[in-house]
């Protein structure tokens, strides 16, 4: 079994994080998608869509997306429950997954596209749109601050899968993208250092 990463990239840093969270250990592949090895012929055999991370098990079988993953290994090793134990908690977890992914990862995907210099060669750069999902990433901002106004983590008291989630994706929203939420969301700030000082956010 393998993990294919690429370390400044925010999907395999939610697997990352997630597997820290297990304590489980898998060995690491770097894909250097700078360069074009995610495209690779040898590489799209393993995932069609050219992306990362993939994971490959002993039997060559190949999981891609990050929450897939994710789920695959919740299902191999159910302890500590990160994708939540009762309907209730797997909804409430799945709900915020989808959040955090389509209100706030998207849109954050779309000013990286098109407002980074770094993306300029990729495509052909409109800058109105970035501005326009600049704006969906800070109110996804307030909308996670009013979140975690009431409880510890996203999807309630417990650590999840969404917290993992969230945290790769808004370090790369503050880093790479250049749009950090503001000081003044005091619950966002204090969840992002608490998730932030735990041992599997540097994994």
């Amino acid at each position: 079994m393998k993990l294919y990463d690429y370390t400044l990239a925010p999907n395999p840093r939610r697997v990352r994080i997630f597997l820290a969270e297990k304590g489980i250990d898998v060995p690491l592949e770097s894909i250097d998608i700078r360069s074009g090895g995610a495209r690779a012929p040898e590489f799209l055999e393993k995932n069609s869509f050219g992306g990362i991370p993939v994971l490959e098990l002993d039997d060559c079988t190949c999981i891609s997306e990050s929450v897939a993953i994710c789920r695959y290994f919740e299902e191999m090793h159910p302890e500590p429950p990160l994708f939540g134990t009762t309907a209730v908690e797997k909804a409430n977890i799945e709900m915020w997954l989808r959040r955090v992914e389509l209100g706030f990862m998207v849109p954050t995907g779309m000013v990286w596209l098109h407002g980074n210099p770094l993306t300029a060669k990729v495509v052909k750069q409109i800058p109105e749109v970035a501005d326009q999902y600049r704006e969906r990433i800070h109110r996804a901002y307030a909308l996670f601050d009013q979140q975690l106004a009431d409880h510890t983590f996203f999807s309630g008291n417990a650590y999840s899968v969404v917290d993992a989630v969230a945290l790769a994706s808004i370090d790369f929203a503050r880093g790479l993208v250049g749009e950090p939420f503001g000081e003044d969301l005091e619950h966002l700030s204090r969840w992002h250092e608490d998730v932030s000082n735990r041992d599997s956010a540097m994994a």
